[in-house]
């Protein structure tokens, strides 16, 4: 799924390979002779696909602080993207966006691809299609330390404030598996870890490798018992419907990481970089 998590820096620095603005891009559509044209030739045709990510999820995408000083954004999310954009021959284009906002951005044309370690959920694959699952992962808890031993279980969390980012897996969990759950919902990751910490929520519930980077830089905090295993099955790539000739491409590169071992080398590298980094997110607390 770092020592500087929570650092005081000023965001809006130029990254390196990201174009904040929203551009031009789109789900397939017609050609000149009114044919169906596959987004992957509009892709090719503008020299450039745009991969919407909620960068604030280390070790999947996250800002950090490079040698040159520069705000970029690392993660093996970024890595995988970076990887299509290659295999076709284009550039790639990061749009950030708040989570919940991803999946209605592809339908929209705001982006090409969602690479943002989504779950296929079967409520998303009503909206848009799913590549081949790139990375397998758990769900547990985020909590301070005094606490670890407190929640043996998801339902032992009946009557406390449980955070969860706003329109994540996390957030159908936490309703699912914790009895009459008083949720608190924030869109940016980094924010309810200050709520953690401030003691207004008492648990986040998240993947549990983003909740081990987070305890990393935070030592006051603490990854608890209780685990999920998610039935939809690990993470994919986003496309909007209808473009198969995209889809068996993006699977393609995907199967290829894999097979020649660059998957798990991409995630070591994101771990470490993630505990290592400045990252940007919020302030510290005072």
């Amino acid at each position: 799924m770092k020592n500087g998590l929570l650092k005081k820096i000023m965001a809006g620095t130029l990254l390196g390979i990201m174009t904040m603005g929203f551009v031009g891009c789109g789900s397939s559509g017609n050609d000149s002779k009114g044919e169906s044209v596959d987004l992957l030739t509009t892709i090719q045709e503008k020299g450039k696909v745009v991969v919407g990510m909620s960068a604030d999820y280390a070790p999947y995408e996250f800002h950090y602080i490079d040698e040159n000083g520069k705000d970029v954004i690392g993660g093996f999310d970024v890595d995988i993207a970076n990887e299509i954009a290659s295999a076709l021959g284009v550039e790639l284009v990061i749009q950030e966006m708040d989570f919940d906002a991803l999946v209605s951005a592809l339908p929209a044309g705001k982006v090409d691809l969602v690479i943002s370690g989504m779950n296929p959920t079967e409520k998303r694959a009503k909206v848009v299609d799913f590549s081949d699952v790139y990375y397998n992962s758990q769900h547990g808890i985020l909590v301070r330390a005094e606490d670890k031993d407190k929640f043996k279980t998801f339902a032992d969390l009946e009557g406390v404030k449980v955070g969860v980012q706003l329109g994540s897996t996390q957030e159908e969990i936490a309703k699912t598996e914790i009895p009459n759950v008083d949720l608190q919902q924030l869109a940016n990751v980094n924010n309810l870890i200050l709520e953690l910490k401030a003691g207004k929520v008492d648990a986040i519930v998240m993947e549990k490798p983003v909740a081990e980077m987070a305890v990393k830089s935070n030592p006051e905090l603490a990854v608890g018992i209780p685990s999920y295993e998610e039935k939809t099955g690990g993470n994919a790539v986003g496309i909007a419907k209808n473009n198969p000739e995209l889809l068996a491409k993006v699977n393609e590169v995907i199967n290829e990481l894999n097979e020649t071992g660059k998957m798990d080398e991409y995630i070591l590298k994101a771990n470490e970089l993630a505990a290592t980094a400045d990252i940007v997110g919020e302030d510290e607390e005072e």
